[in-house]
């Protein structure tokens, strides 16, 4: 048992979120003896498992201060928390990945400005505040491009592709709130062969351990299907996981970071973002690796030894199971899907279901990445919602 500094009491890691990844970041807590409290507006997956649960939320004043008293330490599983918060938090218990990590990843174009500068490849990016620029961006780099929104974009929301200079108008208007437009970027359409992720985990003291290079195939700019390792040329493996490792020094990050890459046909990788929590390219790494993504999170930021990210099979899949409708989140039927006896079904207690909401996910394991992928694939499409 990890006990803690105060009392004789198992260490409460405060989460902020009470998602998906909060649910799995807790169940991993629990098996290493820890105890966990949960912060999020509402239900929550996460907040459902913990008699310390807060479910009115960060931004009432008086929840944020119970919630941080009982915790030892506090993470997050969203980037999108005020930093002021987290520079709240941090005055009484600390808190990781910190306010200072989280202000260099929180605002996209901040985000590939220190990328930039740090060496690391990046597409052509720019910050847009008029149709005058973002057509500017247009001319010197070709269209398609894409607009984003700087803060708060996530599985495709907040983007925008402007296929010619006719788009501006429409994107800027779907980046318009109550009158205001949203701070913009403008990014290069970048023409890959595959796009590519790697999980990264630093703990306080500086040890790392870097997960293996994956495939990410998306459905709708949502994450549907990681395949690990990756099918690359093993020098693309280790370029890839390079600059992941120099992604989150870069950024002076603890705890776990899922970096996402672009790999074009010259063999040239750029980075595409970061995300400074656990992620969805690894969830395979719970059925995989020897230690799981959200059991290194948890020793990160506990600056514990790390476990070893090296897998213990040969392939892995992960298939994302998105919601196709409105209604429950339960599958109405998974007997026919546990026929399928060697895939690992996760589903995460997600109330209610809409189209494309991630509500649950499928691993296999096999002696190739051809054969974990028919075995996961099955499976999902075994499920019936």
């Amino acid at each position: 048992m990890i006990k803690s500094k105060t009392n004789d009491s198992p260490v409460v890691v405060g989460i902020l979120g009470g998602g998906q990844l909060a649910k799995m970041l807790a169940l991993e807590a629990y098996r290493l003896g820890l105890n966990v409290a949960v912060i999020e507006k509402g239900e929550s997956p996460a907040g459902e498992l913990t008699k310390f649960d807060f479910p009115k939320g960060w931004m009432d004043n008086d929840e944020l201060d119970k919630f941080i008293e009982v915790s030892d330490i506090i993470t997050l599983e969203n980037e999108f928390i005020d930093t002021a918060i987290l520079d709240y938090i941090s005055q009484k218990k600390p808190v990781f990945p910190s306010s200072a990590t989280m202000k260099k990843v929180q605002d996209k174009f901040k985000q590939k400005q220190i990328f930039s500068q740090y060496g690391i490849d990046v597409p052509a990016f720019s910050e847009i505040y008029s149709h005058k620029d973002a057509a500017a961006f247009g001319e010197k780099h070709g269209y398609p491009f894409l607009l984003k929104t700087r803060t708060l974009g996530y599985d495709g929301y907040g983007n925008f592709t402007v296929r010619s200079e006719g788009d501006i108008d429409a994107a800027f208007k779907n980046f318009t709130i109550n009158g205001n437009l949203r701070p913009l970027l403008a990014e290069q359409f970048i023409s890959f062969t595959k796009e590519l992720a790697v999980m990264v985990c630093r703990n306080q003291t500086g040890e790392t351990e870097v997960y293996p290079c994956v495939e990410t195939i998306q459905k709708n700019h949502i994450c549907h299907t990681v395949i690990a390792p990756a099918v690359i040329d093993e020098s693309i493996t280790r370029k890839a996981k390079k600059i992941a490792l120099r992604c989150v020094e870069a950024i002076d990050g603890v705890g776990v970071f899922g970096i996402e890459l672009f790999l074009k046909a010259s063999g040239e990788v750029l980075v595409n973002e970061i995300a400074p929590r656990p992620h969805n390219s690894g969830h395979y790494t719970i059925e995989a690796c020897h230690t799981s993504q959200y059991e290194n999170a948890l020793r990160a930021v506990l600056d514990l030894p790390l476990g070893s990210a090296e897998m213990k099979v040969p392939a892995a899949v992960m298939v994302n199971l998105l919601g196709v409708r409105d209604g429950s989140g339960l599958p109405t039927e998974i007997s026919e899907m546990l026929k399928n006896n060697t895939a690992k079904l996760h589903l995460y207690g997600k109330k209610l279901s809409r189209n494309g909401r991630k509500m649950g996910h499928i691993t296999a394991v096999g002696k190739t990445q051809a054969e974990a992928l028919e075995i996961a694939t099955k499976a999902a499409n075994d499920l019936t919602w």
